[in-house]
């Protein structure tokens, strides 16, 4: 048996496939000698590519699946009628044990499906959650859920805790992480229906490190570890936290290049500018794995480049090696 962990790569999904797609792939094996990249996609467009690049032939294989999702299409649909898709033949080599992980950049929805249908949730887990690492002024944070679940009951939100906290300490290295539920104020009546009901199950939890209710406004300063919530508020703040950073570098930039004064002070604060917004660039944490599920599907963004490609293959790795499903598993009480 192979001692490399097998990471199965839609090589068709998102904006910028299959090149970059393909050139995270071969940095990936170019950084860790532990990791074998099976792409998947259409065979001489992917080989193409590969072409260009010099890297370990043995870490990089070509599995040809002759269709594509795109990302307009209804998911569920598409995962039944697509069996020779890059993600329905990639996810299929997880469930059988042929890969030991799954990289997408494709369409969310059918990620999203397949995970269930196809490598098919853990027994006892009601609803897998996306579960993206976003950067704090502490480090990092995970944000549980972003996208999957937007209906989420309380029972949900309680897994979600507990899971986020098993990913948290065993791949991040965070002991005892600190849990929050996303609310609108710190006091306990506060917030709708949903986080109130949700609340005392999480401050009853012995599973949990739990520390209360967080506002938005806090979430960067790094105030918690897991921070809690259902999808339809997760994915908002998603996708404001990498719009605020998109923004700011471009007016830092903008005011750095205003004036001759600016400029030369921007020679001389370049490297600490530099070290820091690349701290706060979410691409550097990899994707958002899929938690809950009997086999580990990672999604990236749609417009992903090369580097974050690479860092959600090499995320699979510390996943893998802390058996984090396994210890989902044992957490996980299946009630009779």
């Amino acid at each position: 048996m192979s001692d490399k962990v097998r990471v199965a790569l839609d090589a068709m999904g998102g904006d910028n496939a299959p090149v970059e797609i393909v050139k995270g792939a071969v940095e990936a094996v170019q950084t860790r000698n532990d990791i074998e990249v099976i792409l998947v996609g259409i065979e001489d467009k992917v080989k193409e590519e590969l072409a260009r690049y010099t890297y370990p032939q043995e870490q990089i294989r070509v599995v040809h699946a002759s269709e594509v999702i795109a990302t307009e299409e209804p998911p569920v649909m598409a995962i039944r009628k697509k069996k020779d898709s890059s993600i329905v033949v990639a996810m299929n080599m997880v469930k059988n044990g042929e890969a030991d992980a799954f990289v997408s950049a494709g369409s969310s929805g059918a990620v999203l499906v397949g995970g269930q249908l196809l490598v098919g949730r853990i027994k006892g887990v009601e609803r897998p959650p996306l579960a993206p690492l976003i950067p704090t002024e502490k480090g990092v944070s995970l944000l549980i859920d972003c996208g999957a679940n937007v209906d989420a009951r309380p029972s949900h939100l309680v897994q979600f805790a507990k899971m986020g906290s098993i990913y948290m300490e065993n791949v991040v290295g965070i002991r005892n992480p600190r849990v929050a539920i996303v609310n609108i104020g710190a006091e306990e009546e506060k917030g709708n229906a949903l986080v109130k009901e949700t609340f005392p199950l999480l401050k009853n939890c012995p599973d949990i490190n739990f520390i209360g209710s967080i506002e938005a406004r806090e979430i960067p300063s790094g105030y918690a570890d897991v921070i809690v919530c259902e999808a339809f508020v997760g994915n908002v703040i998603l996708k404001l936290y990498e719009g605020v950073g998109s923004t700011f570098k471009r007016m830092l930039k903008k005011g750095l290049m205003s004036t001759l004064v600016s400029k030369i002070g921007a020679v001389l604060v370049q490297p600490a500018v530099k070290k820091t917004l690349k701290s706060f660039d979410a691409s550097e944490y990899g994707g958002a794995p899929l938690l809950g599920l009997n086999g580990l599907v990672v999604k990236t963004h749609g417009n992903s480049k090369a580097n974050e490609v690479k860092n959600s293959i090499i995320q699979c790795v510390t996943f893998k090696e802390q058996q984090i499903n396994e210890k989902i598993k044992q957490n996980i009480v299946v009630e009779d």
